[in-house]
């Protein structure tokens, strides 16, 4: 269950009209400090990242659904049973053997960096463009 202070940041960000994907940005950075907090590991950057848009969606952010799902998980259906209680319980265990290391500074730079090299120089450009354009309106230049 997400806190509530992320609940409240999320609203606050869908009120402003921000996209759904810097409204998912809060979970993600939650699932970060719980990491961090040691209150579970993970495997990898990409993980703590999975684990915190799997809670967007299920808070309700308007996100596709995750690579590989398949059509019967589409987000609109209802879920036809309640998760075991057993296998969540059994995961977070699994969670807590994993290292921390990877909500690192140099482990989340590392996953950015890979995922911006697999975007080409255009898209990196005009990505690049929108963050000067969004921190002038923010004022922040």
């Amino acid at each position: 269950m997400p806190e509530a202070a992320t609940l409240r940041r999320v609203r606050e960000k869908a009120r402003e009209g921000q996209s759904p994907s810097s409204q998912a940005g809060e979970f993600i950075r939650e699932e970060i400090h719980h990491v961090r907090e040691g209150e579970h590991g993970a495997r990898s950057a990409k993980q703590v990242i999975a684990i915190g848009l799997s809670k967007a969606r299920k808070a309700g952010v308007k996100l596709p659904p995750p690579p590989g799902a398949d059509k019967k998980s589409a987000p609109g259906r209802p879920r036809i049973r309640r998760k075991s209680a057993a296998r969540s319980r059994a995961a977070l265990e699994a969670l807590k053997d994993e290292p921390r290391s990877s909500a690192s500074h140099l482990a989340l730079s590392r996953q950015a960096h890979k995922v911006a090299a697999r975007r080409g120089p255009k898209r990196r450009r005009e990505s690049a463009q929108k963050a000067v354009r969004t921190r002038k309106r923010a004022g922040l230049i």
